[in-house]
């Protein structure tokens, strides 16, 4: 009889100098990882689909993190179950944005079981096998109002009830964290019920706005928040309603390019994108907000008793 022998699937060793671990799932262009990296943390496993959004995560981490590209650890279609079965389990927390999908209704399905099907229950079943310490997930701030509250309602029963997590949410603006752009999102955060009595987490106090639209354009700006960076619709016109692109900039009409809107999603200058202009506004249009990212971050790993102070300053 002849034996088959299963590849066991490749893993990425840790570094020793980094403070704490954490995977980037539904990556996009990496805002989670931006900013997680910043705090000293180190991305043991990335996974986004789209073939664009791809080249630029590579472009932009490749540099500082080859160990997750070199040992196959940033993969694509997070539905595919091989792609799960390579993530490493117990790392300390597991970053997400996904996307807002209605969950079934039907008959006497509940928590777990209605989710099947939507890309949450992929990740719900990611935490459910790996065991993170904790997740970081973000979302749109409708997902509250979605399908009457059930979709939140579901949500908040999976976490909490099925996988014995903690929860703590808020809707976040980026603009009182920093950054000149409202982009209102939701945020939610939980860690691992053993962990609870350790846990002492907060989302952290709004800062002053200091970095304004006149500062993204250099010149004078007739808004000091800028409109929430979309990912299509562009070129509607300073009036009409629907704009999100024009700006007055010392008394004449312009239009943002990605090099305005990485700034106003707090993405450093030598951030590129190794992709057509339109490609680039909307992966911009689709990513999280750095800093509202990273300031949270910094209080979910002080929560885990893992001192990024240092790294961080």
């Amino acid at each position: 009889m002849i034996q088959l022998k299963l590849t066991p699937p490749k893993t990425k060793k840790r570094k020793k100098d980094s403070l704490f671990t954490f995977i980037d799932l539904f990556a996009g262009i990496g805002g989670f990882h931006l900013a997680l990296h910043s705090l000293g943390g180190e991305c043991m496993y990335a996974s986004e689909w789209d073939s664009y959004a791809r080249k630029t995560y590579r472009k932009n981490y490749y540099p500082t993190s080859p160990e997750l590209f070199d040992s196959d650890m940033f993969r694509g279609d997070i539905t595919d179950p091989e792609n799960q079965e390579c993530i490493p389990e117990n790392i300390d927390v597991l970053c997400a944005g996904f996307p807002c999908q209605p969950f079934s209704q039907a008959g006497f399905k509940k928590g777990f079981d209605e989710a099947r099907g939507t890309l949450f229950f992929e990740i719900a079943n990611i935490i459910k096998n790996k065991n993170p310490k904790s997740f970081f997930l973000e979302n749109v701030r409708h997902l509250f109002a979605h399908d009457n509250g059930k979709t939140f309602d579901t949500i908040k029963k999976i976490l909490v009830e099925d996988l014995n997590y903690s929860l703590y949410y808020q809707i976040v603006k980026a603009s009182d964290y920093g950054l000149p752009t409202h982009r209102p999102r939701l945020f939610m955060v939980g860690f691992r019920d053993d962990l609870k009595e350790n846990i002492d987490f907060s989302f952290p106090d709004p800062i002053p706005l200091k970095f304004t639209m006149s500062h993204v354009f250099n010149g004078k700006c007739n808004k000091d928040i800028g409109y929430t960076v979309r990912v299509g619709g562009r070129g509607s016109g300073l009036n009409d309603r629907r704009n999100w692109d024009s700006y007055l900039v010392n008394g004449k009409e312009r239009k943002i390019t990605s090099k305005e809107a990485k700034a106003m999603m707090g993405f450093p200058d030598n951030f590129v994108f190794p992709v057509t202009e339109a490609q680039a506004l909307k992966q911009l249009g689709n990513s999280v907000a750095v800093l509202p990212v990273k300031l949270v971050a910094q209080n979910i790993i002080k929560s885990l008793r893992v001192n990024v102070d240092k790294k961080s300053k």
